[in-house]
């Protein structure tokens, strides 16, 4: 592999990175600046299921291929859409809690 591939690898790493940890310091902000349980999960989403996985990927061009890139992306996809998963339970629970919704109602 030759310098010029091994620096555009990197700079397409720190692009991924800057973007993910820019997401996940975006969404810290929201949380402590929402006043609500909604809205801060509103702002939670994206750490989960742009942030997390950007940084996953940008280790992953880094590393180049092998099986450290193979694992880092199947956490990125792991983690997009456990958080999904999770906010949407995290969000019914809070309404439920709240008694927004019935306990036996199927929304």
């Amino acid at each position: 592999m030759g310098t010029r591939d091994m620096a555009a690898r990197h700079v397409c790493a720190l692009v991924l990175l800057i973007a993910g940890t820019g997401a996940l310091v975006l969404s810290a902000v929201g949380l402590v600046a929402l006043p609500r349980p909604y809205q801060r999960l509103h702002a939670l989403t994206p750490a989960s299921t742009v942030g997390t996985p950007l940084v996953a990927l940008a280790l992953a061009v880094e590393n180049g291929p092998g099986r450290a890139a193979v694992k880092l992306v199947v956490v990125a996809v792991v983690v997009a859409v456990g958080g999904t998963v999770t906010t949407m339970a995290i969000g019914r629970a809070t309404a439920q809690h709240e008694h927004l919704l019935r306990r036996d109602s199927p929304e």
